[in-house]
């Protein structure tokens, strides 16, 4: 499978360290916590600081930012990997793949791998894995993400050979297993694990609740042992704290970034794989008129909000996925800022008995990117110069995930929802299935008609594949409009001189550590 490259600008931030966040550092002696001065002063040690702690570190739950981060590719591995760069298929514990019969593909798994606890891996193993994550008292978050309900059967056909079959033709198996970690057949097939096994060149050395995670590096390690033999992960909620920490050598690498958060030139912009969007629930007055939801989709000052409250970080967006995604379009561009247009469309509403007068709730997450609340109340600016009544809602993760996936908040009334997207699969399915079916995960509404021109495109291959999911996007805003696409996001990630690496689209969710080397020079 070949999917279009994704170029991943690197460029510096100018900006000065914040004072405030200097003087939050000298109140509270931000330091990494619990750490000793011999494994601050380590050249083999990493430091690394994120914006939150790990909820879980279940390999079955890598496809969560959070855990992913530290999991993926770190302490454990899949059969297949994704090349974020260029999107192929690459073999990591398995050798080869191929479609033996219309439901069936067949996996060859590599010998001579070993977990980090000395146990062999084999296709016992594999096995395993799959079946486990598809075991229902476990609530694995990848399999609601990338598998549906539909039936798999998986079968061991000998130690290096593992066959997959599901209920109808699954053209993109491969790349669903490329999200399934490997994990000894000894794991706890019924409850989730706090210190996973896996075959990565990382290991679990403890967890401090709270405080810390440290990884140490995997002796059993299949393949070249990484630079740095240790990583110790701690979090700030702060953005401007976790820059200040590289700044101040007491972290090597953070994450999660704004350009006002102070890296400055130890700053590095890259594409984070992430959309932002209005969901708009078309369910009720009056957004269930596709004239209001035009009009909205044309009130939205992209390249502004690009400009001023991204400081360029970003590109206007007309769909929902980002370059390097099977499906995207080339040839769809966002919509026009036009709030005279905007406004016609809602006096022709409210000509025809529309109630555009009915107070719409704009809800945001706070802190889901930075400066949202700037860009929500820039929204509602623009809506009120067209004739809406929008009021703002500001709510935590919790709350307002109770809005974004199903069952949604009963009689919750016309909402406006902030979102955010990241295809980490590589493919527009992914995208489709919870946001644009009808009865989509983190779909509100949609149409028979339009569920069947999805459901034709998944199941296409190659060029063909290519071509209708990319007419599929491109139908979304004239046959549906349930997004007024904002923004494809950059991210910027703070990184010590000291060491070398170069972030891609998937580091916001798998920071593969066995790509960090000693910088040779301050440039690297």
């Amino acid at each position: 499978m070949q999917i279009a490259s994704l170029r991943s600008p690197r460029r510096r931030i100018a900006g000065v360290l914040a004072t405030s966040a200097v003087a939050l550092l000298t109140v509270s002696g931000c330091s990494v916590a619990n750490t000793t001065q011999s494994e601050s002063a380590s050249p083999d040690t990493l430091r690394i600081v994120l914006p939150q702690e790990p909820p879980t570190l279940e390999p079955c739950d890598a496809s969560l930012t959070a855990t992913g981060v530290v999991v993926r590719s770190n302490i454990t591995e899949p059969l297949i990997e994704r090349n974020p760069t260029t999107g192929e298929l690459q073999p990591l514990l398995a050798s080869g793949w191929k479609q033996v019969e219309p439901n069936v593909w067949r996996f060859t798994t590599v010998s001579g791998v070993k977990f980090s606890n000395g146990a062999t891996f084999d296709a016992e193993d594999a096995a395993f894995s799959i079946k486990r994550t598809f075991n229902g008292a476990i609530g694995c978050d990848v399999n609601g993400y990338v598998f549906d309900d539909s039936k798999t059967e998986v079968n061991v056909v000998d130690p290096n050979t593992v066959e997959v079959r599901t209920e109808a033709p699954d053209p993109i198996l491969p790349l669903r297993l490329s999200f399934i970690e490997m994990v000894p057949r000894t794991t706890d097939p019924d409850a989730k694990v706090r210190q996973p096994i896996g075959t990565g060149p990382y290991m679990v050395d403890f967890w401090d609740s709270g405080q810390r995670i440290a990884l140490k590096a995997n002796p059993n390690y299949h393949g070249d042992a990484p630079q740095f033999n240790r990583a110790i992960y701690q979090w700030r909620g702060e953005g401007s704290v976790r820059a200040a920490m590289v700044t101040n050598d007491e972290a090597d690498l953070a994450t999660s970034l704004g350009p006002e958060d102070g890296a400055g030139d130890l700053g590095t912009a890259y594409v984070n794989n992430e959309t932002t969007a209005l969901r708009m629930q078309g369910t009720d007055a009056p957004l269930d008129d596709i004239r209001v939801r035009e009009a909205i989709a044309y009130s939205i000052n992209r390249d502004g909000i690009v400009d001023a409250l991204f400081q360029g970080l970003g590109k206007p967006a007309g769909q929902l996925v980002g370059k390097g995604i099977v499906g995207y379009n080339d040839q769809v561009t966002p919509t026009a800022y036009d709030l005279d247009h905007a406004k016609k469309l809602i006096d022709e509403a409210r000509a025809d008995g529309v109630p555009v007068d009915r107070t719409i709730r704009l809800i945001g997450r706070t802190g889901q990117f930075p400066k949202i609340n700037e860009t929500i109340e820039a929204i509602q600016f623009s809506l009120s110069k067209i004739g809406l009544d929008v009021k703002i809602e500001m709510m935590d993760t919790s709350g307002q995930m109770q809005y974004q996936t199903r069952p949604f908040v009963p009689g919750s009334g016309p909402v406006l929802l902030m979102i955010m997207h990241g295809n980490q699969a590589g493919d527009t399915q992914f995208t489709l299935d919870q946001y644009m079916l009808s009865d989509g995960y983190q779909s509100t509404f949609g149409t028979t008609e339009y569920d069947e021109e999805i459901r034709k495109a998944e199941a296409l291959t190659g060029d063909a594949r290519q071509n209708a999911l990319a007419q599929v996007l491109a139908d979304e805003p004239t046959k549906i409009r349930q997004y007024a696409y904002i923004a494809h996001m950059e991210a910027v990630l703070a990184k010590s001189p000291k060491v070398a690496y170069q972030p891609n689209s998937a580091t916001g969710d798998e920071m593969r550590l066995a790509e960090m080397t000693h910088a040779t020079s301050s440039n690297d």
